[in-house]
């Protein structure tokens, strides 16, 4: 069955940098629109960054739009989001997703596989 496990979550101050990892397994890896999406407490889910299967396009909310870089390998059946510039706000339980299956990317919606999420903590 489809498995995801992210791991990179930790506490930094404002202005710097942490990178997610997560590790896909159970289905094929290289075909499907991956995500990563992010819930604070009190919020709603939302979409962070999305990456079409070959890795060459992606897509980001307003609000990461040139601080964030969503990457993967399909080597190794790896999800990567590079935060930079990292700000209060960023503070999150970060997921990843997986549609599962070979599909349209390029949304938020569809997303029905998700991981157990790594807290992000950014201090002023």
């Amino acid at each position: 069955q489809v498995h995801l496990v992210e791991s990179g979550g930790g506490s930094v101050q404002a202005g710097g940098s942490l990178r997610l990892s997560c590790a896909a397994s159970g289905y094929t890896f290289s075909s499907t629109c991956m995500g990563w999406f992010r819930q604070a407490p009190g919020k709603e889910r939302e979409g962070v960054a999305g990456i079409y299967p070959g890795g060459g396009s992606t897509y980001y909310a307003d609000s990461v739009k040139g601080r964030f870089t969503i990457s993967r390998d399909n080597a190794k059946n790896t999800l990567f989001l590079q935060m930079n510039s990292l700000k209060p706000e960023d503070t999150a339980m970060y997921y990843c997703a997986t549609i599962g299956v070979a599909s349209p990317c390029g949304t938020w919606s569809g997303y029905n596989y998700w991981g157990q999420g790594t807290q992000v903590t950014v201090s002023s």
